[in-house]
């Protein structure tokens, strides 16, 4: 019997409508079943099935989760579950991002601006290496991992194998190492540097905080050595060291080459064609920028804003698709040999589909005015049927499936039934303005947060915009209430670090729009209060507000206050669903005579990151 690739390790075992949901989907996938649905209820554990199934499919993994928070907790919670096996995590690395743009009305171009995340691009650097040595290997990524990434063949071809005994002159290795991007310095290491004493050259790859120590002696590799950063101690002494770029656009000289030579003739053919309409300022423009960008890529084989660039680089044709973090992973007879699970499909989903559309909007504009060549088009996210054609056979996991994984899959499994016999919170509908009291949902929610804190236990408020959850929380503030926000300007870390204080009791209320629906595991929250619930819309669907109260229903003692002066048709539906699975739950217990009882979570950062020390003010 060939040896299973992933070891599952959890201290318990499926139960409840898990084991007959793990089953399913395993016939499933062994019957090749393209697309597959999980329906489970919030608390269901759901995770912990998709980790039951992937430990027998034996094929790599893309786990897809619709925003970073989210991607952060799964990433922990199956690095937990397989703590053998390779779990990485791969988001966007931006703490700031202003693309690159142009706004003809006002004759505004705003330059391409951006803050970088170095310890994020380290994971992200760990999850391709690892795609690209190993096959137990699971990638849990946001939707940033439909953008172009570069080509895998060039990552993999220009990653540097030095073994003992190798014989390598000392001017070859740094030459070697400043082709993939590596940057000699004098001082401190740091990812991506390489410091060189004589013949000991010490190396910081991009993918770990560890140094490798390298010793020459007569022109050949004697000795190397895997060291601590810190405290410089060895902690292997290794045969072989596998350096891989410390960009993932790279190119050999003689493609660049090649890649100035397209580039011109590109330049060439556009600049005709301005003169030929007379937009002697774009073409004058365009000039200007390009010729300088070949430069630094015929001197550096590197240039600011080279992913424009991309299809020269890799001798694509125009149009086709690039190579995103899905190139990656492997493939078997043409087709995709992994396994993909789409979290939080309902969301997810529609996130890809519309990627595609606003990014070629913003380049469009771009190229009609000179500011980029036209092959800067192709320096694009995935478009959704090209997507849908590069994953693997696919599963999605959500408590409210859309349309289209509903549609398009074999079988649903259900999991509507929670192994701790949870029952979903019970719902009250309150006025956003109470004439009879006169007072405001703001005010009430006040008196429910005083009586939830006094018994140790945490209170959600979903408010529909970022403004009004950064006032409500100066408000608390002002009335002596420990509370914070998170919403998608906070910086990937720090929502993470947020997320733990909360759990750990550093304050008692968190406010957000979107990022507190779904899939977030917070336990010790046993109020969620919903304001403004009958703004009919996105942020107030049936399925926003069954995602959204799902949060109280890990809590033993979880209740949902809707805010609302009229019950719209999403709040009836999303009632009438909770209530059937209520109904449920309490068969279930009552049949196997379950006491109902709040999950238990350990306390723990979700990502492999230090933490920075908060400096006092």
């Amino acid at each position: 019997m060939t040896k299973k690739i992933f070891k599952l390790k959890a201290p318990f075992e499926p139960a409840g409508d898990q084991p007959q949901a793990i089953n399913r989907l395993i016939a499933g996938l062994g019957k090749g079943y393209d697309y597959q649905t999980l329906l489970g209820v919030t608390g269901s554990g759901k995770t912990f099935t998709m980790a039951n199934v992937i430990a027998q499919f034996d094929k790599p993994v893309l786990v897809m989760a619709p925003n970073k928070a989210l991607a952060a907790q799964l990433y922990r919670e199956y690095k937990n579950f397989f703590p053998e096996n390779s779990v990485n995590y791969f988001v966007s690395y931006y703490d700031y991002y202003q693309p690159e743009a142009y706004m003809p009305i006002t004759d505004t171009y705003i330059e391409k601006e951006a803050m970088i995340n170095d310890e994020i691009d380290r994971l992200r650097h760990q999850a391709t290496s690892a795609l690209l040595t190993r096959r137990d290997v699971i990638v849990v990524a946001s939707v940033s991992c439909i953008y172009n990434l570069g080509l895998p063949v060039n990552y993999l071809q220009s990653c540097l194998h030095l073994t003992l005994g190798q014989n390598i002159v000392r001017g070859d290795l740094i030459k070697q190492l400043v082709n993939i991007q590596f940057t000699r310095t004098p001082g401190e290491l740091k990812r991506g540097l390489f410091r060189v004493r004589g013949d000991v050259f010490e190396i910081m790859p991009a993918a770990q905080k560890l140094i490798y120590r390298l010793e020459l002696t007569e022109q050949k590799i004697s000795s190397i050595l895997l060291v601590d950063k810190l405290t410089r101690k060895v902690k292997e002494d290794l045969q072989e060291a596998l350096l891989f770029p410390v960009k993932h656009f790279v190119s050999s000289q003689p493609e660049t080459k090649r890649a100035i030579r397209d580039i011109k003739a590109e330049l060439k053919e556009r600049l005709a064609y301005l003169a030929k309409k007379k937009l002697y300022l774009e073409q004058e423009r365009l000039e200007r920028r390009t010729r300088y960008d070949m430069e630094m890529l015929a001197s550096l084989g590197y240039c600011h804003g080279i992913e424009n660039y991309s299809r020269h680089l890799t001798g694509k044709p125009a149009g086709q698709a690039p190579d995103t973090l899905l190139a990656y992973f492997p493939a078997k007879d043409g087709r995709p040999d992994f396994l993909t699970i789409m979290d939080e499909s309902h969301i997810a989903l529609p996130q890809v589909r519309g990627m595609y559309e606003g990014d070629r909007s913003r380049k469009e504009t771009l190229v009609q005015y000179g500011w980029r060549l036209p092959s800067a088009l192709d320096n694009r996210p995935l478009k959704f049927d090209e997507f849908i054609s590069r994953v693997g056979q696919t599963i999605f996991t959500s408590a409210t499936p859309g349309k289209w994984e509903l549609e398009h899959s074999r079988q649903v499994a259900q999991q509507l039934i929670r192994p701790t016999g949870l029952i979903d919170p019970p719902i009250e509908v309150r006025p956003v303005f109470d004439k009879k009291n006169n007072q405001s949902q703001i005010d009430d929610i006040i008196k429910e947060i005083e009586k939830i804190s006094s018994k140790k236990e945490r209170t959600i408020i979903n408010t529909l915009t970022k403004r009004q959850a950064e006032d409500l929380h100066a408000y608390l503030k002002k009335k002596n209430i420990k509370s914070n926000y998170i919403h998608s300007d906070i910086k990937t870390i720090e929502r993470t670090d947020i997320l733990l204080d909360f759990r750990r009791g550093k304050f008692d209320v968190l406010i957000g729009v979107n990022l507190l629906r779904e899939g977030l595991d917070l336990p010790e929250v046993s109020l969620v209060a919903i304001l403004d619930a009958d703004r009919e819309g996105f942020l107030r669907s049936e399925t926003s507000l069954v995602q959204t109260m799902g949060r109280a229903a890990r809590n033993v003692r979880g209740q949902v206050i809707l805010y609302a002066d009229k019950l719209t048709g999403s709040i009836k539906r999303a009632i009438n669903e909770v209530n059937r699975r209520r109904f449920l739950q309490l068969a279930y217990n009552k049949k196997h005579k379950i006491e109902p009882k709040t999950i238990i979570k350990k306390m723990e950062r979700f990502l492999d990151i230090e933490a920075k020390p908060k400096i006092k003010k």
